[in-house]
């Protein structure tokens, strides 16, 4: 089987995670300088065989965009012109953030480690692609966008 990559995007940092080839552990992998996404996601593209990409999609409590919504909708559209083949999925992130750091302290990460915000971004990736991988086990998935 092929790995499903997830991404947290942000304007300054985004969070990466992947599956496991058998798809069935989902681990973050790293956090990389937004500025430097495309060119982390073309080599590791070369390396690793990937069946889809995963984004998490910014949404308020009352499902109305967020600050982040539009940088992450933009961000897609340029993925689809790059990797034109690579299925793609848009997936809810709210409360990732706030599930990460509550993860991080049940994982007993020290206070230093649960501060830094790379760190928050690559666990949110991670409970994005457990989402999707949830969904996609229940027959349920979102639609390609």
């Amino acid at each position: 089987m092929k790995r499903i990559l997830a991404i947290d995007y942000g304007n300054k940092r985004t969070g990466i995670a992947v599956t496991d080839p058998s798809q069935i552990i989902a681990s973050g992998l790293t956090t990389v300088r937004t500025h430097d996404l495309f060119t982390f996601l073309t080599e590791y593209l070369a390396k690793e065989q990937v069946e889809s990409i995963v984004v998490g999609e910014p949404k308020n409590l009352d499902n109305t965009p967020t600050h982040g919504t539009l940088p992450a909708l933009e961000f897609i559209k340029r993925l689809k012109v790059k990797f034109p083949d690579m299925p793609i999925y848009r997936v809810d992130e709210r409360f990732t953030s706030k599930m990460a750091f509550q993860a991080m302290i049940d994982g007993g990460l020290k206070k230093k480690d649960r501060q830094n915000k790379g760190t928050v971004d690559m666990v949110s990736a991670a409970i994005i692609l457990q989402s999707f991988m949830e969904m996609k086990k229940s027959g349920n998935l979102p639609n390609q966008v």
